[in-house]
């Protein structure tokens, strides 16, 4: 779950950089509203340590200059909101064009960005929709959401609710989405060499 933060006013990017505390909690800034997120649950970070772990292991061994930030931002094409994927992938050789990573973790170019996860907390409804569509129209070239609870509608997942995990690769400026479970073989754009099941991914979480 998120909380907003009790101001009735719309923050600019600049001023919730500004606004951000330096404490052990994360915010992210949602169409000028500043969220409050809630800790992560002990099975959330099951799921996001496996796939760091399998995901880092892929470009190390390609020898990718890729990087996963701990708590790196991501600007919309808008401007009015900011989030922190629960894993981002960073192409170093771009940050260099990002004018706010250095002092704010920040970056704003799709090409900075080569693959996003979302794991699907009780809030689906911002992992299937808005941030979908913004990071959709942002340009970012791969997005997963790993429902790995069943916890979206069922227009996606269907009834009974399935476990599954969507690849969702940008095909002329939209997002084509690709559903897996059980044993399916996810299949990145990204890293085409991964060798893993959206099983694998569920039976990371912790018994």
């Amino acid at each position: 779950m998120t909380q907003t933060i009790p101001d009735l006013k719309l923050f600019t990017f600049e001023e919730f950089i500004e606004w951000y505390p330096n404490d052990s909690k994360r915010y992210e800034l949602y169409d000028g509203v500043i969220i409050e997120m809630a800790p992560p649950t002990g099975d959330h970070e099951s799921v996001f340590g496996f796939l760091a772990a399998q995901i880092t292991f892929q470009f190390m061994q390609i020898g990718l200059p890729y990087l996963i930030p701990k708590t790196g931002l991501v600007k919309t094409s808008s401007g009015k909101s900011a989030y922190i994927p629960d894993l981002m992938v960073i192409n170093r050789d771009n940050l260099k064009n990002e004018p706010l990573w250095k002092k704010e973790s920040t970056v704003i170019y799709p090409e900075s960005v080569p693959l996003v996860v979302e794991v699907v907390s009780t809030n689906w409804q911002d992992d299937y929709y808005k941030k979908f569509a913004d990071y959709e129209i942002l340009g970012i070239p791969e997005y997963w959401i790993v429902d790995y609870d069943a916890l979206g509608g069922r227009k996606f997942i269907g009834n009974p609710k399935v476990k599954t995990v969507f690849i969702c690769e940008l095909v002329d400026g939209e997002y084509q989405m690709i559903s897996f479970r059980g044993t399916d073989r996810i299949v990145s754009p990204t890293f085409p060499q991964l060798n893993l099941t959206a099983q694998q991914i569920f039976d990371s979480v912790a018994v």
